[in-house]
């Protein structure tokens, strides 16, 4: 860098050692070198200034720049990772432009890192390296059009059309063509230009789940672009849009996402059966429509999962349910962590069955006679609304059936509150039985239903019988699991075929069934006791 320094802030080509040309930009540089030493093998960086204020930049990048600085073309970092770095954070997945060679640059940075490559777009020269241990990509792209400048004015907002030569690391090196800092100073989501939404519908979505993500607010134009691209959607592939909704619930404020959504139309393109709530009306003890409901709930549904974390909850309505969730938080927050099939967590799913856990009560409303709003079945209808939703937005089959399982289950925590009696091992069986592993997710969704449906704790005698309620579910499935949730089977289908002299079929099954019940129930406790039971039992 010494011999470099007359050189900062402008990029220099290099043969060798020798400095072969100089330019503000990359490619001026290279053509500078290439009329005086048009033979040389040239490599092209950036001359940072040593002193300047260093960018929160990935740790990965360390990596990388040694990598990067012997390119034969100048490669900039651009888009997210740059954004991140100027709010003080990092990201691990990284963006990086180029005049041409993308893909050739690609492989090679794979072959440097012993990591896989893979040519994302031969026609637009995009290529990909894979860091599956850190669950990374490195996504390397020719620029969009003649130049880097042309490129981010091709992108979609503001914040995001800013670049960063490859090697730098300050402050001052960042490029801004479309006053980027500036609306990330005023926290403000402005697209680039009037084109951006029809070149590509889905930054509908993105501006709204960065606003949210950022906690920055939508410019008047580009809300009320945002707003007239909505039926554009329709154009788009599930794939995109399944994957813009699934980074909105990951974000601290998924409520937020939702409600925007709504009120810039997007939600009737995206999830119609969602949309189609804000009308459903609901009798006391809810104090809002449906989906006005299911807006709230999401919001106190982050509120009960941090619970789960050792910082105290942030509303004093909260305390008890922290206190009661204490011995299970480990446990609880492993399960939300789970990787699940197509990308997902564990959290996120929890979240998609808050959001469709009333979806069915559009379809199943009535109105009695003293104007008493029910919506008897609405979680019976609302899971197979929600799993064939998920299934068209592409989720995996284990993802739209684990959703199902928590809208249909989502009621079974309150009713058994509402019963004012102890939980039987009877009640806890066949409440895991009938929703598995998804039964965690209930426990949570419950007390976040509670405390939506009064907005706090409200009924206090309801919030605590809810609370004790669930403390037994879980104490059962972390605790007590292999007696009360599976129990051991004291006898297989082989022994009730001899015992009982039966044929192979399913009254084997319904047998071995009602003897699980029974042993979860306490009721049976030996292979003899099974074997009489299931005699007993047997139908004729």
């Amino acid at each position: 860098m010494t011999a470099l320094s007359a050189y900062v802030g402008r990029w220099v080509a290099l043969a060798g050692d020798e400095v072969a040309g100089v330019g503000f930009t990359g490619l001026e540089a290279l053509h500078m070198a290439r009329q005086n030493r048009y033979k040389a093998r040239l490599t092209v960086q950036y001359v940072d200034d040593p002193g300047g204020e260093r960018l929160a930049l990935s740790p990965l990048l360390n990596r990388l720049r040694p990598l990067l600085a012997q390119s034969s073309q100048p490669v900039y970092l651009v888009g997210g990772a740059v954004r991140d770095a100027l709010l003080g954070r990092y990201t691990n997945d990284l963006d990086f432009v180029l005049p041409q060679g993308a893909i050739k640059l690609a492989f090679q940075i794979g072959n440097a890192l012993g990591e896989p490559a893979y040519v994302l777009d031969r026609e637009r020269d995009t290529g990909r390296v894979v860091l599956p241990g850190q669950e990374t990509y490195l996504d390397f792209a020719r620029f969009r059009g003649p130049d880097l400048l042309a490129d981010l004015r091709e992108r979609d907002f503001s914040i995001n059309a800013l670049a960063l030569p490859a090697t730098a690391v300050s402050r001052a090196a960042v490029i801004d063509p479309c006053g980027g800092q500036r609306d990330l100073q005023d926290g403000r989501i402005r697209l680039v230009n009037d084109h951006a939404l029809q070149d590509d519908p889905v930054r509908a979505l993105r501006a709204v789940r960065l606003a949210t993500s950022l906690h920055f607010a939508l410019a008047a134009d580009t809300e009320m672009a945002v707003q007239q691209a909505a039926g554009l959607l329709a154009t788009v592939s599930v794939e995109r849009i399944r994957d813009e909704l699934i980074k909105m619930l990951a974000t601290a404020a998924p409520d937020q996402a939702v409600r925007q959504m709504a009120t810039l139309g997007l939600l009737p393109v995206v999830l119609p059966e969602i949309a189609a709530l804000a009308d459903v009306a609901q009798s006391q003890p809810h104090h809002e429509p449906v989906l006005a409901h299911t807006i709230s709930v999401l919001r106190w549904l982050v509120l009960v999962e941090a619970c789960l974390g050792e910082e105290r909850p942030s509303g004093p309505e909260l305390a008890a349910a922290q206190k009661m969730l204490a011995p299970f938080a480990e446990a609880l927050r492993a399960h939300l962590a789970r990787a699940v099939d197509g990308g997902l967590d564990g959290r996120v799913l929890l979240r998609w069955g808050a959001l469709f856990h009333d979806v069915g009560k559009k379809e199943t409303q009535t109105v009695e006679a003293d104007g008493r709003v029910r919506f008897l079945g609405h979680d019976k209808a609302g899971e197979q609304i929600a799993a064939a939703r998920l299934r068209r937005l592409h989720l995996s089959s284990k993802a739209a059936k684990f959703v199902g399982r928590i809208v249909y289950g989502h009621m079974r925590p309150l009713l058994l509150a509402n019963t004012k009696r102890r939980v039987s091992r009877r009640a806890v069986f066949r409440f895991y039985r009938d929703t598995g592993a998804a039964g965690l997710d209930i426990c949570l969704l419950a007390l976040a239903d509670h405390l939506a449906m009064y907005d706090g704790v409200g009924d206090e005698a309801a919030w605590e019988r809810l609370l004790g309620v669930t403390a037994v579910l879980l104490r059962n499935y972390f605790e007590e699991h292999d007696k009360t949730v599976a129990p051991v089977a004291l006898v297989d289908g082989r022994i009730l075929l001899k015992e009982l002299n039966l044929r192979p079929g399913p009254e084997v099954g319904r047998l071995l069934r009602l003897i699980q019940e029974a042993q979860a129930a306490g009721d049976v406790t030996t292979a003899a006791e099974a074997i009489a039971l299931a005699r007993q039992s047997r139908q004729k």
